[in-house]
């Protein structure tokens, strides 16, 4: 397994994570036993990194993270989330000091642990000042339930709102061959700053696994049978819209050549684009079963040549396939 620094954290993160969205429901029915030995799977190639949060599956998602650690809870490095999925809450959003201060105890609880090692705000809540949550971020690290914090999906000045409290060790982005536009500015003062970066939707969410149809049928409990709407987040949209999945399909078919010329499968060379970026400490990818671990550690000890970095490039320029939208995340609140 490859290894890198977490920012300025000290922690050596596995440049491959585990991103525990799907076994909290998001992507329909997800078999825990298979999650369960995919987890210990990891842990024997040597991945530490797992992520969660608070909101996948409403506390399912850590509970079952947990229930596949056990006793191993020690050789992984823990990052769960909070901030968002409040039905009370303006824009389901809260990151006020007494909301963290009970979401983290219902997170230690669900991880069956006492501590976790990155803490993150998931979204940002513009009702609650930046100053009042970063303090309270930092009470915890000094009670010793949190190692480090972090946020995710903030826009590059609420970043430097928060850091005027206290310093952001970790961010967490989308990352992938068909969303970069976080190289505008995020990443950049990422790594100007030495923020430990985790690259989500490393797979463009099955997008560039080369499995999916023009017929596709997602199933009606999986977000992306929504075309990719998710109310005000509008992450996936490029993805999945009308207007463009048709174009990213047959963009993506042209990559698979590609990623035989290298002897790998279409994960693989995925993920590998992906960690190319040295701003990148970790690249989450989901897994259901121990063969899609056992494959995505392919993506280790080799690089994909500047010239077929640029042939990438133009394979999605020719079918119109927008790598970089104009538009951010989310809809302007």
């Amino acid at each position: 397994m490859e290894y890198r620094p977490f920012g300025k954290t000290g922690i050596e993160i596995s440049a491959i994570g585990i991103g525990c969205w799907e076994i909290g429901g998001g992507y329909g029915s997800i078999e825990e036993t298979g999650f369960i030995n995919a987890v210990n799977r990891a842990l024997d190639l040597g991945i530490n990194c797992f992520d969660t949060a608070e909101a996948y599956g409403f506390g399912a998602s850590e509970c079952s993270l947990a229930k596949a650690l056990g006793a191993r809870r020690k050789d992984a490095v823990i990052t769960t989330k909070f901030g968002i999925g409040y039905k009370e809450a303006p824009n389901f959003r809260d990151s006020s000091r007494n909301r963290m201060m009970a979401s983290i105890e219902k997170s230690l609880a669900n991880l069956k642990t006492d501590y976790v090692d990155v803490y993150m705000v998931h979204w940002p809540d513009v009702n609650t000042p930046f100053e009042e949550t970063m303090r309270a971020l930092d009470e915890l690290v000094q009670q010793g339930k949190v190692r480090a914090v972090g946020i995710s999906n903030f826009r590059l000045h609420q970043i430097e709102a928060s850091v005027r409290t206290r310093r952001i060790d970790v961010a967490q982005y989308c990352w992938n061959m068909l969303d970069r536009r976080m190289q505008r500015d995020v990443l950049p003062y990422c790594r100007e700053n030495g923020i430990g970066v985790m690259a989500y939707g490393s797979l463009a969410y099955g997008m560039l696994t080369g499995t999916f149809n023009e017929e596709m049928n997602f199933g009606s409990n999986d977000w992306r049978a929504k075309a990719g709407r998710m109310g005000n987040i509008t992450l996936m949209e490029h993805l999945f819209g009308a207007d463009s999945f048709l174009k990213n399909l047959r963009a993506v078919e042209e990559l698979k050549p590609m990623a035989k010329r290298y002897g790998k499968s279409l994960p693989q060379f995925a993920l590998r684009w992906t960690l190319s970026n040295p701003v990148i400490s970790t690249a989450l990818v989901g897994c259901r079963n121990e063969n899609e671990v056992n494959d995505n550690v392919g993506a280790i000890g080799w690089s994909i040549a500047d010239a077929d970095m640029r042939e990438i490039d133009a394979i999605f320029a020719r079918h119109g396939a927008v790598t970089s939208p104009e538009s951010w995340i989310e809809k302007d609140l």
